[in-house]
Formats: C-alpha cells, sequence, structure tokens
C-alpha cells in the first residue's frame, strides 16, 4: 500500500469552480462522470476483478475527502476508505439484461452526490451473459477530466493483461500529491506570470464579447436538446487529407472547421462578421506528471475568431490554427484566473458557449475481448456543444450535439444540426479540391 500524506491539501483553482457549482446546486448530480466498457468474450472473472481493484488503488483522486474550514476555503486529503470496491451484479436471469444493467447504471449517475460527505467514485461488475459483461465506473469532476477517465480504463486493460498472463504490468499512476505540488509550484512562477501577461494581452481587446454568466443562474435541471450523427469513412479519408494539406493534426482541423462554421454560417449568428468567442477544452498534460495522474487538470481555452469580409475558408482557418498554437503555449494558466484578470466579479464565470470537444480516446485494449465504450455522463454543457468522439487515428468519428433550451428552441434545433452536418461535408471537400489545385 501507498505511504499516505495525511496533509489537508488546497483544492486547485479548477476544482474550486466545480465545487462552487456544488454549492449552488446540492440537489443536483450536476458533474458525474460516467464511462461503461461493454466486454464480450471469454472473460476471466477474477483476473478483471484484480484488475479494477489494483487500478482503483492507485488513483489517488479516487479516495479523496473534502472539508470546508472556517475562513470558506476548501480543502481535500486521501481517504483509502472511500476507494471504489468492485460490486458484482448478475443480471443473466433478467427478461432483458442490457436494460437492467442500464437502469442500475443510471440510477447511481441520477442519485445526487453530496461532496462534504460521500465518496465520489464507485464501480461496478454486471454480467449480462455468458460471454458479456459490462465494467460502469463513476466519478465526479472534482475528481477527474475526460482524459483520466481514459487513464483509468487503459491501466485496468493493462493490469488485466498482466494478470492474465499477456503483458507486464507497467508503471503504476503517479502521485496525486506531485501534481498538486506541481501546480503550486507553477503559479508561484515567472512562466505563470508570463501567461497571465499573454492572456491579457490577448483578451483585452475582446472582452465586452466574452459571455458571462451568474453561478447559481445554470438551469441543470432542464434536459438539453440532444443530436448525434456519425460523419461516415468518406468524411474521415477527406478530413485526413485535408488536415496533410493544412499541416494541422485531423482533431485541430475538425476544431476549426466547427469553429469556421459557428463564425460564418450558424444560423442563430446575428452578426457572421462580429467577433466570436469559442470554448475550446485545453488537456493540459504536456510536460506535465499529471500525463500519468488521474486528477481534474483540464483546462478551457477562449479562441476569438475574427471573420474578415470574402476570406477565403483556408485562410480563415490559417490564422484560426497560428492563434491555437499561440494559445496552447500559455495553456496552463486558468480560465478561472482569466476570468479574475478580465474583471468579473465573484459569484460569475465565463458561460462556455459555443464549445468544440474533440476527444480522441479509442476504447482500451483486453486480451481476447471486444471492448465497447459507453459514455453515460459527461457533466453539464454551456449553450450549444459540439463534441466528437474516435480513436487516436481520428475513426470512426461520431458527433454529439447539445443546446439549453432557454437559449434554443426545439424546431430551430433539428435546423441547425442539419445545416452544420451538411457544412462539415461541404467545406472538407471544398478544401481538399483547394489544397490540391495549390498543389498542382
Amino acid at each position: 500500500m501507498r505511504e499516505e500524506r495525511p496533509e489537508w491539501q488546497p483544492l486547485t483553482a479548477g476544482q474550486m469552480d466545480f465545487w462552487e457549482e456544488f454549492v449552488f446546486h446540492p440537489e443536483q448530480p450536476v458533474s458525474t462522470v460516467a464511462h461503461c466498457l461493454e466486454l464480450r468474450g471469454p472473460l476471466d472473472e477474477a483476473a478483471l476483478i484484480a484488475a479494477l481493484t489494483r487500478t482503483a488503488a492507485e488513483a489517488d483522486t479516487l479516495a479523496l475527502t473534502f472539508r470546508e474550514g472556517a475562513d470558506g476555503r476548501v480543502w481535500q486529503r486521501i481517504d483509502r476508505g472511500r476507494v471504489p470496491q468492485v460490486l458484482r451484479h448478475d443480471l443473466r436471469a433478467e427478461a432483458d439484461p442490457w436494460a437492467a444493467a442500464q437502469a442500475v447504471m443510471r440510477a447511481d449517475i441520477d442519485a445526487v452526490l453530496d461532496l462534504r460527505r460521500q465518496p465520489l467514485s464507485a464501480q461496478m461488475l454486471l454480467r449480462l451473459g455468458e460471454d458479456r459483461w459490462a465494467w460502469y465506473f463513476r466519478g465526479h469532476h472534482m475528481i477527474l477530466d475526460g482524459y483520466g477517465m481514459s487513464l483509468i480504463e487503459g491501466r485496468a486493460a493493462q493490469l488485466y493483461a498482466h494478470l492474465t498472463g499477456h503483458s507486464d504490468a507497467g508503471a503504476p499512476f503517479g502521485r496525486l500529491a506531485d501534481f498538486l505540488a506541481e501546480d503550486a509550484a507553477y503559479h508561484a512562477s515567472a512562466a505563470c506570470a508570463q501567461d497571465r501577461a499573454y492572456w491579457q494581452e490577448q483578451l483585452a481587446p475582446f472582452r465586452a464579447a466574452l459571455p458571462v454568466l451568474r453561478k447559481g443562474a445554470e438551469d441543470y435541471g432542464a434536459a438539453p436538446l440532444c443530436a448525434a450523427f456519425a460523419p461516415g469513412t468518406a468524411f474521415e479519408h477527406d478530413l485526413q487529407a485535408a488536415a496533410a494539406r493544412l499541416r494541422l493534426s485531423w482533431a485541430d482541423t475538425l476544431t476549426l472547421i466547427s469553429g469556421a462554421w459557428l463564425a460564418l454560417h450558424d444560423p442563430d449568428r446575428a452578426d457572421p462578421l462580429s467577433p466570436l468567442p469559442i470554448w475550446l477544452p485545453y488537456m493540459s498534460r504536456m510536460g506535465s506528471v499529471s500525463a500519468n495522474i488521474p486528477a481534474m487538470v483540464v483546462n478551457i481555452l477562449p479562441l476569438i475568431v475574427t471573420p474578415q469580409p470574402d476570406e477565403p475558408l483556408v485562410a480563415l482557418l490559417g490564422r484560426m490554427a497560428r492563434d491555437l498554437r499561440r494559445h496552447r503555449r500559455h495553456g496552463r494558466y486558468r480560465i478561472e484566473e482569466m476570468a479574475r484578470d478580465c474583471g468579473l466579479s465573484a459569484g460569475h464565470r465565463f458561460h462556455f458557449t459555443p464549445l468544440i470537444n474533440v476527444m480522441p480516446f479509442a476504447p482500451p485494449r483486453f486480451p481476447g475481448l471486444v471492448a465497447t465504450r459507453h459514455v453515460l455522463a459527461a457533466g453539464p454543457g454551456d449553450g450549444f456543444n459540439i463534441s466528437f468522439l474516435a480513436d487516436g487515428a481520428g475513426a470512426g468519428i461520431r458527433a454529439a450535439i447539445e443546446a439549453d433550451p432557454a437559449t434554443q428552441s426545439r424546431d430551430s434545433f433539428p435546423v441547425r444540426v442539419a445545416g452544420f452536418e451538411g457544412w462539415l461535408e461541404q467545406a472538407l471537400q471544398a478544401l481538399v479540391q483547394v489544397a490540391d489545385a495549390m498543389a498542382v
């Protein structure tokens, strides 16, 4: 067992934002995150349970407990009694085992979590048939981001492979305390001061364009409007071709083309030539100890799209790509701190809409099994959100669109989604043709 550090440590800026969300919405399971891995094949149950148990024990963040000080500050430390054990459910006798499993998982997701008193993670192994299983894992954005979820899935797969004789055990997760120490050192460094100056300079001209929301005013009780589509293999081929010719990754190409549609062609936008802030999750782990530490690390960066009259799409994408590269070099500076520097008063935050999130996380590989990931809960969204899920190479792309019904009518939402889907395909084809013509 790991040696413990019993001292209480302060929350990070990102964690504090989720704590305040909980304080404003204590009766709603707002930021629960949950995945299910459906596993088919001759599974070794004892080996899987051992792998899941060891994975959870390695991930310090899953055992966090919190307390509030008299001065209002919130503190955290590891409590090994909170490490989630594997709860087993045999549903083979049910008329519809998958439906029964979904009901069990949904009940856990919908349960209200008291961050002051309850553990924030749980896991279950549900047997659906002789060769069909489901591993359910639930956390909270206070302790995990999307990359952290994928780290846990990947580590469990690696340990299962080890315990079934297919590989070595690999390196365990790093210590959460090391990430917290690194984060504190960054905030006391010259690099942080330089990043702060950069963002102050970048955002000052567009302060009026940055949407602001009063904390507690969010209506998380209303279900979002949702739509999904899979663009298909022809789209994925065009995306790869366009990305190669633009000298961008497929993920950045998809992000920037989506941003261009929001700026130029979104029917809900009044002036296509006005500056448009779009909000992009930034992993913030490259070069950090957090690369192998499940935790709440992800940041959100604003990218201001400034269309010009009669500007070709390829030129706009080029400007956006240069801005994005510069922003990422200063991406460790937290969005909560940018808000403070922009003069947002206590109790207010930026309204992260529209937001584009590309998640290149392939399901982990369990030897001898077919694994299918189901994202059951990913936390709340603001306004209008575009998400893409694919493997690391950009195959199997699936798009999910969500909109707040308070700001988007049910009648106009399908039209908006259809316009976005159609324009994506046309824009990619046009970019490939332009690039081919330029190469001749």
